[in-house]
């Protein structure tokens, strides 16, 4: 399956983007929780973690997407990183390290982890942990295509650039959620698009 790397549209200059730079920017401590859904002492909620994965090409950073088979029980058809939910005892590096194995075959070893974002609840009852980690470009992905229908990347000057993306209202709700503009066909919005609008946050870099 081959990768498809988006352009971005315009040009902003993150040479000082280093990887140092981002490990360094991960280790201030973060905020609460970001939830999707109001979070109940009866309700209890499931331990799970994915893989931010950034990359370098073509003289950049990029962030590495997955799109969800059809086929698969939840979120079909949406952008999302690798990841899932822990088994028992596990941290969330392993976790989402384990997950971007079985979905698009990133072996562990190749993967240097550079920190966490902040944790997020989702609308399925799910304590999300989301790891950043480099990952070396090229890859050659062993994609697991019953749960993936495709591997893209985004650069991280169109991901921050705000006229690429707008903040939404749910009626039922009167909760934020943020949606990208559709990309060659892929819309990134939800639970995967706050982690990204977070991680630019973070670097200082998302135009606002």
């Amino acid at each position: 399956m081959s990768v498809v790397r988006f352009s971005s549209g315009f040009f902003v200059n993150l040479d000082f983007l280093t990887e140092e730079f981002i490990a360094q920017a991960l280790r201030f401590p973060h905020q609460a929780p970001y939830t999707e859904k109001e979070i109940r002492a009866d309700h209890p909620l499931r331990l799970a973690g994915v893989l931010v994965p950034l990359i370098y090409q073509a003289g950049g950073w990029s962030l590495l997407y997955t799109r969800r088979a059809d086929g698969v029980g939840h979120h079909k058809g949406q952008v999302s990183f690798p990841g899932g939910a822990s088994d028992p005892g596990e941290s969330a590096e392993q976790t989402a390290l384990r997950e971007a194995n079985e979905e698009i075959g990133i072996r562990p070893a190749d993967v240097r982890i550079l920190g966490r974002l902040p944790q997020i609840v989702t609308i399925s009852d799910y304590l999300v942990t989301p790891v950043v980690g480099v990952l070396p470009w090229p890859y050659a992905f062993r994609v697991y295509t019953p749960e993936v229908a495709r591997v893209f990347t985004l650069p991280l000057d169109w991901l921050a650039n705000r006229e690429n993306f707008m903040k939404l209202v749910r009626s039922e709700t009167g909760r934020h959620v943020i949606a990208y503009l559709p990309n060659d066909g892929e819309m990134l919005w939800g639970a995967t698009a706050h982690m990204t609008i977070e991680f630019l946050k973070i670097l200082k870099i998302l135009q606002e």
